[in-house]
């Protein structure tokens, strides 16, 4: 196994830690789920970088990258429900667009046809990386600063996280119904 690929299998360990520090109720469980969720997002970057840059792409890379990338998001998404970080209906339309695109490489791999992560696809996870380390940041500081309800704290919590939420549903949907589009043929092909 190459390095990219021990990336992307070390970022999928990662998402387990991450989910586990978070359901725990034990002192600085925020501060260490953001901690393992900027790793894990660091790894994300660096995965693909190595396999441009070494030549180390592989169909096992082209498969595994994306999909642990939506075991990581639709998990910490997930996770920040009960949070009230994020509404169930929110974390509900993102896990479902990756179940879609995920059920839609299956489909294709079916057929002997690897699909490989769009330039807005991508644009899509780091949006809802940007989105997840926000709500886990904040959380994180209340943690370790104490903060109560705050007017500003709470100003900045739904101002920002209203605007990086709206923005990271926008391209999960568009990304989502455009990598549909382009593959439809797939689906025709079931008929």
């Amino acid at each position: 196994m190459n390095l990219a690929n021990r990336l992307t299998v070390s970022r999928f360990f990662l998402t387990l830690a991450f989910v586990a520090a978070l359901s725990m109720d034990v002192p600085y469980r925020f501060t260490a789920a953001l901690v393992l969720f900027l790793i894990a997002g660091i790894t994300d970057y660096a995965d693909g970088e190595v396999a441009r840059r070494f030549n180390m792409q592989s169909d096992f890379g082209r498969l595994m990258d994306p999909l642990v990338d939506k075991i990581m998001m639709a998990s910490a998404f997930i996770c920040l429900v009960p949070l009230r970080a994020i509404p169930a209906w929110a974390a509900t339309v993102i896990v479902s667009r990756e179940f879609l695109i995920t059920g839609l490489r299956l489909l294709a791999a079916s057929k002997g046809r690897v699909l490989s992560a769009e330039k807005l696809g991508k644009h899509k996870t780091a949006w809802q990386i940007i989105t997840a380390i926000f709500f886990l940041l904040m959380l994180s500081i209340r943690e370790l600063f104490r903060f109560g309800a705050s007017a500003l704290y709470a100003g900045i919590w739904h101002f920002c996280g209203d605007t990086l939420l709206a923005v990271t549903i926008a391209l999960t949907l568009i990304s989502g119904a455009g990598y549909l589009w382009k593959n439809w043929s797939l689906v025709e092909s079931q008929q």
